[in-house]
């Protein structure tokens, strides 16, 4: 059951909350390091600083949040009740500026392969997928040109 949190409560949540290292994030690039792909973290010279750019495959990874990027479908993505209008404003400000880096960065002939959250949290708990799904990234990384969006 869920309490409702206090507006300082809530405040205090919000700002611990990361950009860079998180879990999925850092889960995704071991598992990539261990299958010999060496990279850069947080590419601050690329549109929409990639969470990690393989320099010699010319692709950049960006790992989304389901809350933060708004990943419709998913449950995890749940809109706040409260301030309603201001959230779905930030999100949708979100996606566009997704989708606007996502173009840029294709149009300098760079991949873009996105991994939802929520697909990397499946991974960690199906063997049999994560093998699945690093297969597909590395497909990705290897032979693919277009961009690539990763949920289950």
């Amino acid at each position: 059951m869920h309490r409702k949190k206090t507006p300082m409560t809530r405040s205090e949540n919000m700002a611990h909350i990361r950009s860079t290292e998180t879990k999925p994030e850092v889960y995704l690039r071991k598992k990539l390091w261990h299958l010999g792909f060496r990279y850069r973290k947080n590419c601050r010279k690329l549109p929409g600083s990639p969470d990690i750019y393989l320099q010699k495959y010319n692709t950049a990874i960006f790992v989304n949040g389901c809350f933060w990027h708004m990943h419709e479908g998913c449950d995890a993505f749940h809109p706040p009740h409260t301030h309603n209008k201001f959230w779905m404003e930030k999100f949708e400000r979100n996606r566009n500026r997704d989708r606007q880096n996502y173009a840029e960065l294709h149009e300098r002939g760079i991949k873009v392969i996105v991994v939802w959250e929520c697909t990397l949290k499946k991974m960690r708990k199906d063997p049999q997928l994560e093998q699945e799904i690093l297969e597909k990234i590395q497909s990705c990384i290897r032979y693919r040109s277009e961009i690539i969006f990763l949920a289950l």
